[in-house]
């Protein structure tokens, strides 16, 4: 199948009911026709093409990192350029794509794992509110299968700042990762957001979840206190 072609079928599959069938088609499909119209899906409106197709992207770069290592580079740098300025684009979803990207491939986690958590600092930080809330649920990702890479770079000194963003969103996905790294400085910050009623739509395992910033600072503080 060529890439024309998949790039017209390819939300129409994402969306099927059973998506571990969905999966096993795409997988079948060349990787080298595949990225760009899953990067073209994660651009969607659609929030649930949008994340199907990190999913399917973190499953389709995987596999071809086992194969040809340097085509899985390939992409890291192509998600890599579209946040960057000079690419003339915004990279709507590209963090949560790397992060993806890299809980499931611990050699690509070691290569760009550093280059995640650079987004946060002065250098290279993302602006935009929805950006930065794609960040942080990278972050909450890759610490989910390797917190201690985040603590070797000192990710948690970083994410500080983003308890106090403007944005709550950003505040409750940063609370969450803090309760996922179980750091334990940040859970007198976390407890100012328990009485905020803020609407959150998180995904997780594949599924969103309707929750709010205050059960987020909640369980982060739990999961921090050992309750």
């Amino acid at each position: 199948m060529k890439e024309r072609q998949i790039k017209k079928i390819l939300p129409g599959v994402l969306v099927q009911e059973d998506f571990n069938q969905a999966l096993a088609e795409i997988r079948s499909w060349p990787p080298k026709f595949t990225i760009s119209p899953l990067l073209s899906c994660i651009y969607q409106v659609d929030e649930v093409v949008k994340w199907r197709a990190v999913l399917a992207l973190g499953e389709v770069v995987n596999n071809l990192a086992q194969e040809d290592m340097e085509q899985a580079r390939v992409v890291m740098r192509r998600i890599m350029w579209s946040l960057n300025e000079e690419s003339g684009g915004i990279g709507w979803g590209m963090p949560e794509a790397m992060g993806e990207i890299m809980a499931r491939n611990r050699a690509l986690a070691d290569e760009y794992g550093h280059i995640l958590i650079s987004y946060m600092r002065e250098e290279c930080y993302l602006e935009l509110p929805p950006l930065q809330r794609g960040l942080m649920w990278a972050l909450g990702r890759l610490a989910e299968v390797y917190p201690e890479k985040l603590l070797a770079f000192d990710a948690d000194g970083y994410m500080e700042l983003y308890l106090e963003s403007a944005d709550p969103e950003v505040r409750a996905l940063a609370s969450r990762n803090f309760g996922i790294l179980k750091t334990k400085e940040a859970a007198h910050w976390i407890k100012q957001f328990y009485v905020s009623t803020k609407s959150v739509r998180l995904f997780k395992d594949g599924a969103f979840v309707d929750t709010t910033v205050g059960d987020l600072a909640r369980e982060a503080v739990a999961r921090i206190e050992g309750v």
